[in-house]
């Protein structure tokens, strides 16, 4: 992308984590960054960054009409990148999980992020340039018991934007997905207190291992591979600002090294290993 003072940035989920990390490191390379969160509150640290900052709600399709007006009103109508960042785990033995709490998580990491998309392309198509960078996960080349409703959203996301790259290149647009592996930001905190009421019956104790395997690798030996949300934010800059980027960014060796071990392990190894982590419900 043309290294501009006046190149456009809408990100979400700007709240915390990655999001937070992302918009202050771009505002401070001198992008115009348009931050965003469910609760504009808590982004009064990142408008006295000097981002401008809106309410919006990835679930909702009138929120996200007026963020992406809004942004579009005091750009001038252009728009130089999205950042798809909103999202969030939960975990559970699939058949405990409430079906309304994944079908939240969908429109939330999946929907959302397709619906925003589409908003901002027009105007993207229309200048012939632009950029979207999906943050996908090392979970959506790989699947963790206990973990199926959030790997299906990022094997959603992987899907997505390898279409999305096709199919919008030609008018300028490219489409970039980004791999975080163990990012300390919070992530294993709320997906372990997602678990929350669904860990009765004979699910009990998997889940509970589930739970203590989750901490276990964000406070664990397994941290040192992992890294802090600056890590991703260094990435998605990268990703915008060179000339020609790559269709996935790894991010962390947790995320090499756990992908790489799965694309060299068949099915039956792989389940093995799971096994040995992961004592099956019986």
């Amino acid at each position: 992308m043309a290294d501009s003072p006046d190149r456009t940035v809408l990100i979400t989920g700007c709240s915390s984590g990655i999001g937070e990390a992302t918009a202050t490191r771009l505002v401070r390379s001198g992008w115009q960054v348009h931050a965003t969160a469910r609760r504009p509150e808590t982004l009064d640290a990142l408008a006295t960054e000097g981002c401008h900052v809106h309410a919006l709600d990835v679930t909702d399709e009138g929120s996200m009409h007026s963020a992406v007006e809004s942004m579009l009103g005091q750009t001038g109508g252009t728009i130089d990148a999205l950042v798809n960042n909103a999202g969030y785990s939960q975990s559970g033995a699939t058949e405990t999980l409430a079906i309304d709490d994944v079908r939240q998580q969908f429109e939330t990491n999946v929907f959302g992020l397709l619906r925003l998309s589409q908003l901002v392309l027009p105007a993207m198509r229309s200048q012939r340039s632009g950029r979207i960078v999906n943050i996908g996960s090392m979970g959506g080349r790989l699947t963790f018991p206990g973990g199926g409703a959030y790997h299906a959203t990022k094997y959603a996301v992987e899907a997505l934007s390898d279409a999305m790259r096709m199919e919008v290149g030609g008018f300028g647009v490219r489409v970039v997905l980004v791999e975080p592996g163990l990012i300390t930001t919070g992530f294993d905190d709320a997906a372990v207190a997602s678990m929350a009421g669904n860990d009765d019956g004979v699910y009990a104790d998997f889940n509970t291992h589930v739970a203590a395997s989750t901490r276990e690798a964000y406070a664990g030996p397994m941290r040192h591979l992992g890294g802090g949300p600056d890590r991703v934010a260094k990435v998605v800059q990268r990703a915008l600002e060179t000339q020609r980027p790559k269709a996935r960014y790894p991010v962390t060796p947790s995320a090499r090294l756990a992908m790489g071990a799965r694309r060299l392990m068949g099915d039956r190894a792989w389940d093995a290993a799971m096994r040995s982590q992961f004592p099956p419900p019986r």
